[in-house]
């Protein structure tokens, strides 16, 4: 092998060695971009997370006031039934 064919065979290892670099440094970039998004990802799940807990107890106290509402709701017509034929025997015995 002459002296000329020796450098243009380093000439062209070079030139595939700086091509490796460039495709291993535009992995790199891409790997730390799909990180950052990954990252942003679980950020935000945890924050989903938060929020959903914090609405399911929003949602059990909301349900506990219907229910005490409802209960109140349906003393107030039993109640009302009685006072009605409370009335209704009152005027029966004044006819």
């Amino acid at each position: 092998m002459d002296q000329g064919e020796l450098e243009d065979g380093l000439a062209a290892a070079a030139e595939r060695f700086d091509r490796a670099l460039g495709r291993l440094d535009q992995s790199v970039r891409d790997l730390n971009g799909r990180l950052r998004q990954q990252q942003r990802i679980e950020v935000d799940t945890q924050r989903l997370v938060h929020e959903r807990a914090r609405l399911a107890t929003e949602l059990d106290k909301t349900a506990a006031r219907a229910k005490r509402l409802d209960d109140s709701a349906h003393e107030v017509s039993r109640r009302l039934v009685e006072a009605m034929e409370t009335v209704r025997a009152v005027l029966a015995k004044a006819e």
